[in-house]
């Protein structure tokens, strides 16, 4: 059961690359973690279990450092629910 919603925005610094193509590459790794997310102009919200969503946050960073990020701002919103949450329990109201 899905328990939790979690937004992501990260700023990653790199010498040489500009930060889209950086948040770009953090976009395929949440994609790849096979966890049901949306992308928004200023964060990507995923839907899954609390770890799996710590996880999650671990391989993004890791990811930037792979592509040798001089530091990464990783600005992280939870929204836990032990009975169980969707994106969609949220914002149905607003997409009538």
């Amino acid at each position: 059961m899905t328990n939790t919603l979690m937004s992501i925005q990260i700023i990653p610094k790199h010498n040489e690359t500009e930060v889209i193509p950086l948040v770009d590459e953090a976009i395929k790794v949440i994609d790849q973690s096979g966890l049901k997310y949306e992308v928004h102009p200023l964060e990507t919200t995923i839907e899954g279990e609390m770890n799996a969503c710590l996880i999650l946050i671990e391989q993004i960073n890791e990811r930037m450092a792979e592509l040798e990020c001089e530091s990464i701002i990783s600005q992280i919103k939870f929204y836990h629910v032990p009975e169980g949450i969707t994106m969609e329990s949220l914002t149905e109201k607003s997409k009538e």
